[in-house]
C-alpha cells in the first residue's frame, strides 16, 4: 500500500486523518520539528530550510496541514508574519524537496475559508474573490500561492479551503460547549454571521478522496452543504447536548476590545458553497448539522 507523508500531523485534522488513512491500509509518516526516535517521524525545520530527505523518498503522496495556530496568540505585526511564513515557508521547502529529491503522485494542501473575508449572506464559491484588506484573506492567499508553485511542477495538486471543523478533540466546538455547562449559550455579534461547518470525518475523508481521485485538482471548499448562522449553530449544539442554556450575545465591540483584529475569526460571515466538491464526486457522510453533532457527541470524535 502507498505511503502518505503528512506535515502538520499533530493537529486536530492530522491526528484523525492519519487514523482514517491507516484504517484504509495506507502507511503514514510524519514531518516533525521535534526530533523523535519513532521511525514514523522525520525531522524538518522550514525556517532553517532543513528536511530529512528520506521522508520525501518514502512518500507516494504528501499532505500539508502545517501552519502556526491562528488563534493561539493575539495578532500583533510579528505574529501575523509568523502565521504567514509558517505556511509559505513549509510549502516552499516541500516544493524545493520535490524538485531535488522526488515528486509525489499528488500534493494536497490545507487552506481556509478565511480566504473570502467577511461577506454577509452572499453565496461564495471557489471562484469568488478574496478580500485582500482582511488579514485572514491575505494569509490564505499567500498560502495558496505557495501551493500553486507546487502545481507548477506538474504535480497534481488539490487545495482544500477548510471551514469550522466540528470535533470534541479541538477547534471551535469545545469552546462553544464550555459556557453551556454553566447554563449560557454564547453567540457572537448579532448572531447572524454564517459559519461554514464540517464534521471532522468528512474533512478528513475529503483529503483521502483527493488523494485517491486522480481527477481531483485545484481549489475545493471543504465545508458541509448548508452553512448556518452562528445563533443556529449554538442552538443546535445545545439541542444535541440536552439541558437548558440561556442565549447570551457577545457584542462585537466587546470581542474586538478583548481580542483585537483576531475577533474577525468569530465575527466574519462566509456563506460558503460545497457544490463543486459534491459535483466532482465527494459524498458527505454528515450533511445535516443535527446528525453531525449527535454523532460527534456520541462517539466523542
Amino acid at each position: 500500500m502507498s505511503t502518505v507523508l503528512i506535515a502538520g500531523g499533530s493537529g486536530l485534522i492530522g491526528q484523525r486523518l492519519s487514523q482514517l488513512l491507516e484504517k484504509k491500509g495506507y502507511d503514514t509518516i510524519f514531518l516533525s520539528r521535534r526530533k523523535k526516535s519513532d521511525e514514523k517521524y522525520f525531522h524538518w525545520d522550514a525556517s532553517k530550510g532543513i528536511i530529512d530527505a528520506s521522508a520525501i523518498e518514502k512518500a507516494d503522496y504528501v499532505i500539508n496541514l502545517a501552519g502556526a495556530g491562528i488563534v493561539d496568540k493575539r495578532w500583533t505585526k510579528k505574529r501575523k508574519k509568523i502565521l504567514i511564513e509558517s505556511r509559505t515557508q513549509t510549502t516552499g521547502l516541500l516544493k524545493e524537496s520535490f524538485e531535488k529529491i522526488k515528486k509525489p503522485k499528488a500534493y494536497l494542501s490545507a487552506s481556509a475559508i478565511g480566504y473570502y473575508g467577511n461577506r454577509g449572506d452572499q453565496w461564495l464559491t471557489e471562484t469568488s474573490e478574496p478580500q485582500p484588506e482582511d488579514f485572514l484573506s491575505e494569509c490564505t492567499m499567500a498560502w495558496e500561492n505557495a501551493a500553486q508553485e507546487v502545481m507548477d511542477l506538474n504535480i497534481r495538486t488539490a487545495i482544500f479551503r477548510i471551514g469550522i471543523v466540528l470535533s470534541l478533540k479541538g477547534g471551535a466546538l469545545p469552546e462553544m460547549i464550555t459556557p453551556m455547562k454553566f447554563g449560557a449559550g454564547v453567540s457572537f455579534g448579532n448572531g447572524k454571521a454564517y459559519y461554514p461547518w464540517v464534521h471532522i470525518d468528512d474533512v478528513c475523508n475529503m483529503f483521502i478522496w483527493g488523494l485517491e481521485n486522480k481527477k481531483a485538482t485545484g481549489i475545493y471548499n471543504a465545508v458541509a452543504p448548508e452553512p448556518v448562522m452562528v445563533k443556529t449553530l449554538v442552538k443546535a449544539i445545545q439541542k444535541a447536548r440536552g439541558g437548558i442554556a440561556i442565549p447570551v450575545p457577545a457584542p462585537s465591540f466587546a470581542l474586538r476590545l478583548i481580542m483585537g483584529e483576531m475577533a474577525d475569526m468569530l465575527l466574519n460571515s462566509a456563506r460558503v458553497s460545497s457544490e463543486k466538491i459534491s459535483t466532482h464526486g465527494f459524498q458527505f457522510t454528515f450533511d445535516d448539522l443535527d446528525e453531525a453533532l449527535l454523532d460527534i457527541l456520541e462517539r466523542e470524535v
